[in-house]
């Protein structure tokens, strides 16, 4: 389905899942993971191989070679806006952090998943898409925001609620998830996919913060409840993520091509894929640094 109507429903329960299940903790201890040289699985190092941070939440991953961690944060920069569409019912009276039904993103309009940004908020931010022009304009700016409403309007099907207003996350990222977490997500997980889906699967369909190599294939799993040391940061991992219909598409072409969800279930029995953690010690992080 190119307009994205097939998976709303799914994705809206995935969303409100995912509420319930964040106002709860991990009754088990964790496990403190020693400090030391990088865990070693099958003759490799763990280590971080890729940052990505998405100024607007379903539009547009940027790369990062480093970034500051903040205990009990999300990624610094990451969805510090998400696009509210016409039938919206956020509170603009108490604007924050709200679910993901109320805003436009991949499982509704897979178009927006081929946008990429350039630039840190605060600032102007390049948004490209392979369909439309480049557009660099401060999403803080009342200029900025209407700017960038009727241009992602022109990346949304007919019959799709229309993008409406650019609110901002208040003090933490508008993501999916109602505590401040950060995603951690396994390159050979992602490899060990795609062959099953006869095609290399571009990080970017994931929408993820931190991507590491070096653990065996869904080892990203047996990490729940414990404590890993990314570069000078220390995270707790708190939760698997149950995905929606988002990565369907293409980062490319921004199309449909790979029913993921189906795919999940088929080879794991689930639609997980990568975890959830809480930054519990601050520190700076880049690409390169080893996981402990």
């Amino acid at each position: 389905d190119p307009n994205g109507t097939r998976h709303a429903t799914a994705s809206l329960d995935i969303c409100r899942a995912s509420s319930a299940l964040g106002r709860s903790r991990p009754a088990a201890a964790p496990t403190r993971v020693p400090r030391g040289p990088g865990r070693v699985t099958s003759g490799r190092m763990t280590e971080l191989t890729a940052i990505y941070r998405h100024p607007v939440k379903a539009l547009g991953a940027e790369a990062l070679r480093q970034v500051a961690l903040r205990a009990g944060e999300t990624l610094p920069g990451d969805r510090v806006w998400a696009l509210a569409h016409e039938k919206t019912d956020y509170d603009w009276a108490a604007p924050g952090w709200a679910s993901c039904s109320v805003f436009l993103r991949g499982a509704y309009a897979p178009t927006l998943m081929a946008v990429t940004a350039d630039g840190a908020p605060g600032g102007p931010i390049t948004f490209r898409h392979p369909e439309r022009p480049d557009l660099t304009v401060d999403p803080g700016s009342s200029e900025g925001e209407a700017a960038f409403v009727a241009w992602a309007d022109a990346l949304v099907a007919p019959g799709r609620p229309r993008p409406a207003r650019l609110p901002p996350a208040i003090g933490r990222a508008m993501t999916d998830h109602p505590a401040p977490l950060i995603s951690v997500l396994s390159d050979a997980s992602r490899r060990a996919l795609g062959q099953h889906a006869g095609r290399e699967l571009d990080r970017r369909r994931f929408r993820g913060n931190l991507w590491i190599d070096g653990l065996p294939p869904w080892g990203e799993f047996d990490l729940m409840s414990r404590e890993i040391a990314v570069g000078a940061a220390r995270l707790r991992v708190v939760e698997r993520i149950e995905r929606c219909s988002a990565p369907h598409a293409d980062p490319q072409t921004g199309r449909r091509d790979l029913d993921m969800l189906a795919l999940l279930e088929r080879i794991g029995g689930h639609r997980d894929f990568g975890v959830l953690a809480e930054v519990i010690d601050g520190g700076e992080v880049a690409v390169g640094d080893a996981v402990q």
